[in-house]
């Protein structure tokens, strides 16, 4: 064999764990038709590993991994062990038609619904935070102070290796930065397609992971390494353009230079914030992580440059191109979440509002998170689910969302969810923290 021995051929599932088959390289040609098979009972494998039982499945049926040769990294040799090539997937039926709980092809089939229905494409993008961590998962002493050149440059060439690996990969990426958490970092990538984004967010988290594993560390995605830590959020910065491919959430005479259609599509993203945050902020520690006076997204609202908000009307800068620059910013993720999923529930309500032609939420200027539950309803205003079980009631409840995922894949993300929840009755944050890290 040649640069590589093994490609392998993965999908990430409802947990937003990548799980896959190898084949040896020279395989690789006869492999892009029909892929490698699948069974349909791996979508009930919860967060930790464990098969949900019974679940909707059971032994019965056969699927496909059909690889997609535009969604691949390698990950790089290292002394004697030549490259591997990760490849994501569509999961088919064993006629190649789209399965109806593929969680890529339920993104694909939400973008083309926003294309066919309103003539929207989605420009996107995920800023991702995590933090490096001892190999055996325990915190290392701070490398430098928060945003510092010093905490940056006390891991490297770990920022210069993932940058370059990132280009090579043609991700296109953005900015690197030391965060404010001891050890935590961010990285983000230029905007595109938003299959490509969501794809691009899956493969990026494994070329973190691998660097951190070579340079003798281990980095963790999980919401919150600690109690008290700092949390690794995943914000989505996002955009609408037309058939022409011109951007249309910037409206000069808009509220806060918001566009009719934009606020519409906001106010759908609010009105279904409860059953969003299901698919976003799908675990137990993501509500230890979003909490009002973290900077992360405490309440369901639209805030201008507020990054407590929910979702937020990011700034621009200078006079001019100001309607490339205009972006809304989605703030409850994190990475327990599947980054095809996220997408999907942001579309989706999304498109709902466009649907029902909601008018623009009011845009908050001001830091609500003291306010009186009275204040706050002048406003609308309203709290995300403060629990797991609390976002799946949620879920269940919203038909717009049950209708369109369909009772196979919604039973299924309830039932391993709820396995979830149950599995960290009664621990302590801290052994919860320590479980997740474990696994992200």
């Amino acid at each position: 064999m040649t640069e590589e021995d093994l490609v392998l051929i993965v999908t990430a599932d409802l947990v937003s764990q990548v799980r896959g088959r190898a084949f040896g390289a020279d395989q690789l040609s006869q492999r892009l038709h029909g892929g490698v098979g699948w069974v349909p009972a791996n979508l009930a494998i919860t967060a930790f590993g464990e098969l949900e039982e019974p679940n909707i499945f059971g032994a019965i049926g056969d699927l496909r991994l059909q690889p997609d040769v535009s969604a691949t990294i390698r990950l790089p040799p290292t002394g004697d062990h030549p490259g591997i090539r990760v490849m994501l997937a569509d999961t088919v039926n064993l006629d190649l038609s789209p399965w109806s709980c593929c969680p890529r092809n339920m993104l694909r089939r939400t973008l083309d619904a926003l294309k066919s229905e309103f003539g929207l494409t989605l420009h996107a993008t995920f800023e991702h935070e995590f933090t490096l961590l001892d190999h055996d998962g325990s915190a290392m002493t701070r490398g430098g102070p928060s945003f510092s050149l010093a905490a940056m440059m006390y891991f490297e060439p770990f920022g210069s290796k993932l940058y370059a690996a990132l280009a090579e990969a043609d991700f296109e990426p953005d900015t690197w930065l030391a965060e404010f958490g001891p050890n935590q970092f961010e990285i983000t990538l230029a905007p595109c397609d938003g299959l490509v984004a969501a794809d691009r967010a899956l493969l990026l988290r494994e070329l973190v992971r691998d660097l951190a594993k070579r340079s003798g560390w281990r980095a963790s995605f999980s919401p919150l390494v600690a109690p008290q830590a700092i949390g690794n959020g995943v914000h989505v910065h996002f955009s609408l353009r037309d058939e022409n491919g011109s951007p249309v959430l910037y409206d000069a005479a808009g509220p806060s230079q918001l566009s009719v259609l934009g606020g519409s599509f906001a106010a759908g993203i609010l009105e279904h914030s409860r059953a969003v945050c299901a698919l976003t902020a799908p675990s137990v520690i993501s509500y230890l992580r979003m909490r009002p006076h973290t900077w992360s997204a405490g309440h369901a609202v639209l805030g201008l440059r507020n990054r407590e908000a929910m979702l937020r009307i990011c700034p621009t800068v200078g006079a001019s191109n100001i309607e490339q620059q205009f972006n809304l910013e989605f703030r409850a993720a994190d990475a327990t979440a599947n980054p095809w999923l996220v997408m999907t529930a942001i579309v989706l309500a999304g498109l709902d509002g466009l649907r029902a032609g909601l008018h623009t939420p009011t845009v908050v200027t001001e830091d609500f998170n003291d306010w009186t539950e009275a204040e706050r309803s002048k406003i609308e205003i309203a709290q995300i689910p403060t629990s797991l079980g609390e976002s799946l009631l949620a879920l269940v409840a919203d038909h717009t969302f049950t209708d369109w995922l369909g009772k196979d894949f919604v039973d299924t993300y309830v039932a391993i969810k709820q396995r979830e929840l149950a599995s960290l009755y009664g621990a302590t944050d801290e052994t919860t923290c320590k479980k997740y890290v474990g696994f992200y």
